[in-house]
């Protein structure tokens, strides 16, 4: 149980609201080349200026947190090991709490302008070492927008409660009521939903599960008609935003299923998405929303920087139903080892 969880979540958003200014300030002031620059490759991710930028606005301001809660905080940048206690003094075994961040998911699309960010956070009671995703009690979710975008959405969720959202616009300050609502479509046809594949190396293994997937499920598609969109947003944080708001129907990332095809072929290990990516799936299930890992079950992951997960998001039953079978077969068959004879 969190202590004083309402005032901790009236800070964490006070937190978010600091990096979404100075970070789209920074974007509006500085150029392409500056903010793209490199500056560490840290916990298999690569650090850019602009991550600083959200990084000396996040220690000022948890700083101040550590004065109401002893806390752990789990963040790339914070060296190897990506931990950080607050007040400094405290020893992580006895710190109240665990709090895991990504102040800035998304941070390739928001640098060249393409698409919004957010600033994901999940807080967890402290159980040590074994402190998982599936422990995190308060999640919330703040959009880092374009510069010539006007709206920022928030939505947050306490664990066992509705989760609950906020729209504010930056032009004028004022903020309303935000009420999320995944797609109630009880089929995925002419519906956006797809399987990530960001990244060069196995992107037509995974387009093929995805094809296969649709044609399994829709059958062949009528002569000029399309069955089925995608969209892939590189944000883990937007891609569960755009399932809550009723945009995507399903969605599946799948990558560290084909890092044995990788190695296979010699080839680097690519980039996973991590348990500071999925810190606020929380708010997705109190939306109803089905999320699962590759097999089905819920999410559980140490909270740390650098486990690679799978996950899979379903709008709601009728959409799970109606594929996740098919996609469990299909990572049987294109993903288990193929015995020697």
């Amino acid at each position: 149980m969190i202590r004083a969880a309402n005032e901790l979540l009236s800070m964490i958003r006070q937190i978010h609201a600091a990096i979404r200014n100075e970070v789209v300030a920074t974007c509006e002031r500085d150029s392409l080349n500056a903010l793209s620059e490199i500056v560490a490759d840290q916990a298999g991710d690569t650090i850019f200026a602009i991550d600083r930028v959200s990084e000396q606005v996040l220690l000022q301001h948890f700083e101040q947190l550590g004065t109401r809660w002893s806390f752990v905080l789990v963040a790339e940048g914070l060296g190897e090991d990506g931990l950080m206690v607050f007040p400094p003094e405290t020893d992580p075994a006895q710190a109240e709490l665990v709090i895991i961040i990504d102040p800035i998911d998304g941070t390739r699309g928001l640098m060249y302008q393409k698409r919004a960010a957010w600033i994901l956070t999940g807080v967890a009671p402290n159980r040590g070492a074994s402190t998982n995703l599936s422990d995190i009690e308060l999640a919330v979710q703040t959009e880092i927008p374009l510069v010539k975008q006007h709206l920022s959405d928030c939505l947050w969720a306490f664990a066992g409660q509705p989760a609950q959202g906020e729209r504010y616009n930056r032009l004028t300050g004022e903020s309303m009521p935000l009420h999320p609502q995944p797609s109630q479509a009880q089929t995925i046809a002419q519906g956006y939903g797809n399987i990530s594949r960001f990244f060069p190396g196995v992107r037509a293994e995974l387009a093929a599960i995805d094809d296969e997937l649709i044609l399994r499920t829709l059958g062949p598609a009528a002569a000029g008609k399309v069955q089925a969109f995608e969209d892939q947003y590189i944000s883990s944080g937007g891609q569960l935003y755009e399932l809550m708001m009723g945009h995507d129907r399903w969605v599946a990332d799948l990558r560290p299923l084909a890092e044995p095809l990788l190695a296979a072929r010699g080839q680097a290990s690519g980039l996973c998405c991590h348990p500071y990516d999925l810190c606020t799936e929380l708010i997705a299930r109190q939306l109803g929303i089905i999320i699962t890992n590759e097999h089905g079950e819920q999410l559980s992951a140490p909270l740390d920087v650098s486990t690679d997960m799978s996950w899979i998001g379903y709008a709601n039953s009728a959409i799970h139903e109606q594929i996740a079978p098919t996609l469990k077969t299909l990572l049987a068959q294109h993903f288990t080892p193929k015995s020697s004879s």
